[in-house]
């Protein structure tokens, strides 16, 4: 066992009689697992130090920002100066996406696609 093992056991028990460990919320549930299989396990760890810290990969924070712009422009008037900035900015976005191999189709509601299609052919 290293030695880092060995110290993370000791601090473990330590907790562990000192009842710090007792009375936690979920305790005796299930874990929830999720599913890193499309991670890299050599990544996998710093992933979720990421997640847990409030931050995601690239991809999905691009992912984000597409779904955020996305649903600016279904509230925005369709008239509204900003619409032709927000939509280059989100093209810009989806392509990076498609780029990275992250499918778009979150992207597309029933009406997106008409909705979408109208808006730039009225700019």
């Amino acid at each position: 066992m290293w030695l880092i093992d060995q110290l993370v056991e000791q601090q473990i028990r330590a907790a562990q009689e000192k009842g710090e460990l007792s009375n936690l919320p979920g305790e005796g549930a299930p874990l929830q697992l999720e599913d890193e299989s499309g991670v890299p396990p050599e990544l996998r760890t710093a992933y979720r130090l990421l997640k847990n810290s409030g931050f995601l990969p690239p991809e999905l924070e691009m992912r984000r920002e597409a779904v955020q712009l996305n649903d600016l422009l279904q509230h925005l008037d369709p008239d509204d100066h900003q619409v032709s900035e927000l939509n280059k900015r989100l093209t810009l976005l989806e392509m990076k996406l498609q780029q990275a191999g992250m499918s778009t189709d979150f992207l597309r509601g029933e009406y997106g696609g008409p909705v979408r299609h109208r808006l730039l052919q009225e700019k």
